[in-house]
């Protein structure tokens, strides 16, 4: 197949571009800079951050069966913007609709939107997310994330194109930034840790986990519509997680049991309420669709996608 890809130098889509050409397709990655990872990917240079010089055709997105989706201004802890709800619509919903006209112009009968469990919310409802609950942003991320997945929902039926959603939880992998690897850092420095006594469990995804679900959903023979979730069907606790880190680093776990209490008073004392609040809470999505539908599994163990963010870690020092 002739797949379009946004995002296809990021940390996903480096990993999704190189499945993809693995399994056969061609691949057209739409970036802003040339440097494409590998060798049998084409790049098509888009200036502009949401794609509307490629919706006006200039330059011209070559024919193309499904656009998958990754482009995404992320999501930040601090944001400076003035206006960062704007700031998020400008890229993750304006040049997500900007990038699918320019796909369906050019013939694509299907659309692989990877979105972000954000787009439901931050905390549970007291169970794991069901891929028909309704979702429920809380912060400038998730909302302009969910309002991309209706404009594109609407987009597809007006058009007669397939649309899926993705929505991943944490993702994980060789390359991963942000918390992860500052907690992967920590954990390396055998700094000690209050989460001995959390039992919070959270959904994650590996890297390639994650690519290969993207893969079955834009390859499929059938039809595919709405919204599939995606995790590497292990969910962990906050703890498991830190001592199976420690494992694959080879270094102790120093994990001190503070109760959870005692954690969330120091976060609003501190001022990091919301952050110790996620990292205290359980955050599960219940992944029905892509097994039942698609047949899909995770093909990597949580513990070979460990092995490899940590073999990743310790080539880059």
């Amino acid at each position: 197949m002739r797949i379009a890809v946004t995002g296809a130098n990021g940390f996903v889509g480096r990993t999704l571009s190189t499945v993809l050409c693995d399994a056969g397709h061609e691949v057209t990655a739409l970036v802003r800079r040339e440097g494409a990872h590998d060798p049998r990917v084409r790049e098509l240079v888009v200036a502009d951050d949401n794609f509307a010089s490629l919706a006006a055709g200039k330059p011209a997105l070559e024919p193309c069966d499904t656009l998958i989706l990754l482009a995404a201004r992320v999501h930040l802890m601090t944001d400076d913007a003035s206006d960062p709800l704007a700031a998020y619509r400008a890229t993750n919903v304006e040049g997500s609709m900007n990038a699918a006209r320019a796909a369906v112009s050019a013939g694509a009968s299907r659309i692989v939107f990877v979105s972000s469990v954000k787009a439901l919310g931050e905390d549970e409802p007291g169970r794991p997310w069901r891929e028909d609950d309704i979702p429920a942003p809380v912060d400038p991320y998730g909302v302009s994330k969910y309002e991309a997945e209706a404009a594109l929902i609407d987009f597809g039926r007006a058009n007669g194109v397939e649309v899926a959603i993705v929505r991943p939880p944490l993702v994980y992998g060789p390359g991963v930034r942000a918390n992860f690897l500052g907690l992967v850092k920590a954990i390396e420095r055998g700094l000690p840790l209050p989460l001995g006594s959390v039992e919070a469990r959270r959904s994650m995804v590996y890297v390639g986990n994650l690519a290969d679900a993207i893969r079955a959903l834009a390859t499929h023979v059938g039809p595919v519509h709405g919204v599939f979730h995606v995790s590497d069907l292990d969910d962990q606790t906050v703890a498991g997680m830190v001592r199976a880190i420690a494992t694959e680093l080879h270094r102790p776990a120093r994990l001190w049991p503070v109760p959870v209490t005692w954690l969330r008073a120091a976060g609003k004392l501190t001022g990091k309420g919301p952050q110790v609040q996620r990292l205290t809470s359980s955050l599960r999505v219940d992944c029905a669709r892509l097994p039942r539908e698609l047949g899909w599994t995770p093909p990597w163990s949580v513990s070979h996608g460990l092995a490899e963010t940590i073999r990743a870690f310790r080539a880059s020092r």
